[in-house]
């Protein structure tokens, strides 16, 4: 039931409204005194509108500009103080899986990723909410200094705080929403290759907003391109006061990390690429030349013999008859093991790949229907997603700018239903890549239009996609070169290990005494303390752990010699002395866990003469 205002028209408001519909630029969104954002009438702008003259005002630039641009930027720089614990019981594979789920805020996510993944990834996939009234979007609070933020993000936040619904009777409505995605591209191309390539998909209603801001962010010379894809089938109408229709079409942002004049994109160029094979003189590299035949992608002209070979049955050419003639003609296929690919040699990469061409061979018929409808066939159709994503538009992306030879990493902030996920493990599976993944995805409700939904958060439901995606793609028939990594590292985001502890000297009691000679909080696990060891050192999240026992102690070995761990007390110089004898590259030891103050001592001059160059430390 609506209750009554209880006050008087606001005649100001209703004022501000009639200038808008008759100048809609002289209307913006802008703090007021008392620190609230709400609509107002930008008066310079209207004095020119109602002048035959040039009107003095402040000085023009060209920048884009809102209310709480600064404190997003400060969002984006401030400290937080937590880490990432594993959930081995939500994994699959999770000793030695390279893919991985992490399930928290995204911003601090990205924060805490910062330097294992900096200047690491290949491609960024991204499908934020598009800002159409009805999304809930992220709601970001750092006007405050680092100090304060520190301490405060080092308590856990009540489950759900961080999203709100983002309604266009919001006087913030555009500028949360730009806040919101500026922090978080800020921080996503630090972690891009110099030749990574981030995409991201939009709706017409923010599409001019996000690429003024990815022009500040990435730079106006790293605009790729803009597709444009048929999102449905046909427009509907949506039946709202305006009768505005739906769109039939969506849009996917290109930037690169970096411009080299002289240079292709490296979405078209798949950037710094290797060229393992030989001919003639004449380096190359192989890629897929079929691809699936099965739903919005059957094509049946293209399912033609070459030779005495044929497609198997679920795969076509990826190009007609006539073509692949063609290039089988002038030398650019070539079989291994019965199985054709094309070649493409380094020294006519560039011509191979020209836009033009590229774009020709892009599928671009697979709509959000097909996703939901790939969706429901996994999950059933209580998902509470009314638009998916379907897994062929990222499979095209992540052709176009990775290679199979690769360990290239893929990202996804904005994690969803999976689809991102999902469409790297079909595409290794078609064509043997090593690609891995790395999908980020708040621990949001999952609720449907119909009030029912078979799944409790929309984490819990991406991971289920994910696992029934893969059991579904390897019933099918696989690439023989394919690892078949089918599982994910969960990791969940979570205050600090550290009991960090502000009390002054007369406050503390002799029951606390015990807090600043062990301060690692009672309820965390070894497990827990070796992936913020990760994290601070900047170690690989997905590499291959293994825990043994030796002389009683539990010991870590992460990719064998890569980081070796002992967080047990009683450590003595005996087990050290093991330790060194592996040579690892890294050791780290619970500062208080040594039998005696002599053998802390000892522990770096141990390793200095069995293994100098181990980096040693302690927490």
């Amino acid at each position: 039931m609506k209750k009554l205002k209880m006050h008087s028209p606001n005649l100001t408001q209703d004022n501000i409204a009639r200038i808008r519909e008759l100048f809609p630029g002289c209307v913006t969104e802008a703090q007021g005194d008392d620190g609230q954002v709400k609509l107002a009438v930008d008066f310079d702008q209207l004095k020119q509108e109602l002048s035959e003259s040039i009107v003095e005002g402040p000085q023009e630039r060209y920048h884009l500009n809102w209310p709480g641009k600064r404190e997003a930027l400060l969002t984006a720089n401030a400290p937080i103080a937590k880490t990432l614990r594993p959930c081995g019981e939500e994994s699959v594979d999770f000793d030695t899986t390279k893919n991985l789920f992490i399930e928290g805020d995204n911003l601090e996510a990205l924060k805490l990723l910062q330097e294992t993944y900096l200047g690491k990834v290949k491609m960024i996939y991204i499908d934020p909410p598009y800002n159409t009234g009805n999304d809930f979007i992220y709601e970001d609070d750092f006007a405050e200094n680092s100090d304060e933020f520190l301490k405060r993000s080092n308590q856990k936040d009540e489950e759900g705080n961080r999203l709100v619904a983002n309604t266009e009777a919001n006087g913030r409505f555009h500028s949360d929403w730009l806040s919101m995605m500026y922090s978080r591209l800020k921080l996503a191309r630090n972690l891009l290759r110099d030749d990574g390539v981030i995409f991201i998909s939009i709706h017409d209603v923010e599409a001019a907003n996000l690429k003024k801001i990815c022009e500040e962010v990435f730079g106006v010379e790293n605009f790729v391109g803009q597709i444009t894809w048929k999102a449905r089938v046909k427009p509907v109408n949506i039946g709202d006061a305006k009768y505005r229709p739906q769109k039939e079409v969506e849009y996917v942002l290109i930037y690169q990390k970096s411009y080299v004049p002289g240079s292709f994109y490296p979405l078209y160029t798949g950037g710094e690429r290797s060229y393992p094979q030989e001919v003639n003189g004449r380096k190359y590299r192989l890629t897929t030349i079929l691809k699936s035949n099965r739903g919005a992608n059957y094509r049946s002209t293209m399912s033609f013999s070459l030779g005495d070979y044929t497609p198997p049955e679920g795969q076509r050419w990826q190009a007609g008859e006539d073509v692949i003639n063609q290039l089988n003609e002038d030398g650019y296929i070539e079989f291994r093991d019965g199985t054709p690919f094309k070649r493409y040699f380094e020294d006519e990469e560039g011509a191979e790949h020209d836009p033009f061409y590229c774009f020709m061979e892009v599928d671009w018929s697979s709509t959000s229907e097909a996703g939901k409808s790939q969706l429901n066939t996994l999950l059933g159709n209580q998902h509470g997603f009314d638009t998916v994503k379907p897994v062929q538009i990222i499979k095209t992306l992540i052709q176009s700018c990775t290679a199979v030879t690769d360990e290239h990493v893929v990202m996804d902030f904005f994690g969803g239903s999976g689809t991102t996920a999902h469409a790297v493990m079909q595409q290794n599976s078609e064509d043997g890549g090593n690609r891995k993944y790395v999908l980020i995805q708040i621990s949001e409700p999952a609720v449907s239009k119909s009030g029912t939904c078979m799944f409790d958060t929309i984490s819990d439901l991406c991971k289920t996609r994910i696992k029934k995606s893969t059991e579904k793609i390897l019933e099918g028939e696989c690439h023989e070169g394919w690892n078949k990594d089918t599982g994910f590292r969960v990791l969940k985001i979570d205050s600090s290990n550290m009991a960090d502890v502000y009390y002054t000297p007369d406050a503390i009691e002799q029951g606390q005494l015990k807090i600043f000679t062990d301060n690692i909080k009672s309820d965390r696990k070894p497990e827990d303390l070796l992936f913020q060891v990760l994290l601070d050192w900047g170690v690989d999240l997905s590499l291959p752990i293994r825990k043994e026992t030796l002389q009683g102690k539990s010991v870590f070995f992460v990719d064998e010699n890569a980081l070796v761990a002992c967080f047990d007390a009683g450590v003595n110089e005996e087990l050290v002395k093991q330790l060194a004898g592996f040579e690892p590259l890294r050791a780290v030891f619970r500062d208080n866990g040594f039998v005696s103050d002599a053998v802390k001592i000892n522990v770096e001059q141990i390793f200095k003469q069995m293994s100098p160059g181990t980096d040693v430390k302690s927490i």
